[in-house]
């Protein structure tokens, strides 16, 4: 074999082994378990949180990343209906299996009511208390906002 020959079969080979390499999250069985949670209001880190779940279920696969929001505090507002910039995105998620969660002791604080939260919201407990179990479980924890 000369030369030329030589570097395209090592760039084929290099080629196919970065394909497997990049699939191998998705072939390889294992579930991935990411809570996301948010406490800070209004601003930047809304949008990165979406942009963030959107890419972690891209990279490790959409059907083998569980995935879970839990806002409190002035992330709360991110779960009302009044959130209608980034409420589409949201749903979307939402429909293919993102949990959106708000914690029912910072809904009493705030006198909001589950009727004020976008439909497809949840509710747990206590947020901090929601992080606890998850990563108690194994979840990998991601904090956004301040």
């Amino acid at each position: 074999m000369n030369y030329k020959h030589g570097v395209w079969v090592a760039v084929a080979f290099a080629a196919i082994a970065g394909l497997f390499a990049a699939n191998s999250a998705n072939v390889s069985g294992q579930q991935h378990r990411v809570l996301f949670e948010l406490t800070s209001g209004e601003g930047e880190s809304w949008p990165a949180l979406l942009n963030n779940i959107e890419n972690v279920r891209k990279t490790l696969g959409e059907k083998s990343t569980d995935v879970e929001v839990v806002a409190h505090g002035k992330g709360l507002d991110f779960l009302r209906r009044s959130n209608t910039q980034l409420s589409s995105r949201m749903q979307n998620l939402a429909g293919s299996n993102v949990v959106f969660m708000a914690c029912e002791n910072t809904m009493r604080r705030q006198n909001v009511t589950k009727a004020d939260l976008l439909p497809f919201v949840t509710t747990v407990d206590s947020g901090v208390a929601q992080v606890v179990r998850r990563q108690e479980a194994g979840w990998s924890y991601v904090r956004t906002g301040g």
